[in-house]
């Protein structure tokens, strides 16, 4: 085991235990914030990120916020070498595993891709965590599986049959791998989250999403708008049957969808098996009831224009996230104004930085 900075592991797996996490896509959106709070609880964290869609700085500010190190090893979860050095070297008890592809429109262009790194990499990591006798996972998986909600909130008892992009579907295997593996070996504690639409940012400002090309998710497009870094928004359809004809999502604030996470690491520390789970607000929101919040909360003007839909964009979808809030005590409590204000606080950081 690393002697550095990661903790032994005092008994089997209590409560109190000080647990050593290996967190795959760690310098991402979510999975860097999820490191912070980790540290923060007390826990031992190293990062395996491939930089794709993240910048090694990343790893400077979950330092500064958490005021405490991690271990970072640059790498692919497709390297099989790279995860067996890991795995040799530290005495993991949990993995958390965010890395993977995530556009759904960028999916439809190269599903191979998706597939490839979500599917084929989920596979290399649970391959190795099985020869290193690591059987704790909480997987980051996402509401696209549900694809055109037949009901409306949606509950986990929704049918995911027929994701709407290779994405969705990419997800959506990996949660069948690991529902089978759990019915194979009953050790297993695995929670799969499903996630609705985080947005915001962690409220220092600075940790926030931070995608290297055009964003694709609403609210960093927004926020680039506002800034002048981007001249205008374009709102993907206007013809939905929804209460202004936009598409309307859950949106959740990054940092209450962290807390989901330990809140379910907590749950798997006293239960063994397979969950799943919706982590969102259970409230739904349009594409301009967000942009006129923005504003209101900022006093800016976002200049929008409207176009067609987007292929695999869906009307409308919401949470019922009550059987997170009955398993696992966990509820979101942070406002759509607030959403807005940290993802501001972190946009005007980073223009900090770059001026």
């Amino acid at each position: 085991m690393h002697k550095g900075f990661l903790r032994p592991v005092y008994g089997s797996y209590g409560v109190d235990s000080l647990l050593n996490i290996l967190v795959t896509g760690g310098l991402g959106y979510i999975g860097s914030q999820a490191c912070v709070a980790l540290v923060q609880a007390g826990h031992g964290v190293v990062v395996l990120d491939d930089l794709s869609n993240s910048q090694r700085s990343v790893r400077e500010q979950i330092e500064k916020i958490a005021g405490s190190e991690i271990h970072l090893e640059i790498g692919d979860i497709r390297d099989e070498e790279c995860l067996c050095r890991l795995f040799n070297e530290f005495n993991f008890s949990v993995v958390f595993h965010f890395a993977g592809l995530k556009s759904p429109l960028e999916s439809v262009a190269v599903p191979v891709d998706y597939y490839d790194c979500n599917v084929n990499g989920t596979l290399s990591l649970l391959k190795q965590m099985k020869r290193s006798q690591v059987k704790t996972l909480v997987f980051s998986s996402s509401a696209s599986v549900y694809g055109i909600p037949a009901e409306i909130p949606v509950t986990e008892k929704n049918s995911v049959t027929n994701p709407s992009h290779p994405y969705g579907r990419s997800k959506l295997v990996v949660e069948n791998i690991l529902a089978d593996l759990s019915s194979a070996d009953r050790e297993w504690r695995i929670a799969c989250l499903r996630y609705f639409n985080p947005v915001g940012a962690h409220p220092s400002g600075l940790l926030g999403e931070n995608p290297q090309t055009i964003p694709c998710n609403l609210m960093p497009y927004i926020v680039r708008v506002a800034s002048g870094r981007l001249e205008k928004l374009s709102v993907f359809g206007v013809d939905y049957s929804t209460v202004d004809g936009t598409g309307v999502r859950d949106y959740i604030h990054v940092q209450d969808l962290v807390e989901g996470h330990l809140a379910a690491l907590n749950y798997l520390e006293c239960n063994s098996g397979f969950i799943t789970l919706n982590l969102g607000t259970g409230q739904g929101v349009s594409v301009l009831q967000l942009i006129h919040e923005f504003e209101n909360v900022t006093e800016i003007k976002i200049p929008f224009v409207t176009t067609e839909r987007r292929a695999g964009d869906v009307a409308e979808c919401w949470a019922d996230a009550s059987l997170a809030e009955n398993m696992l005590g966990w509820k979101a409590t942070r406002t759509l104004a607030d959403m807005c204000r940290d993802a501001w606080r972190w946009e005007q950081q980073c223009l900090q930085k770059s001026s």
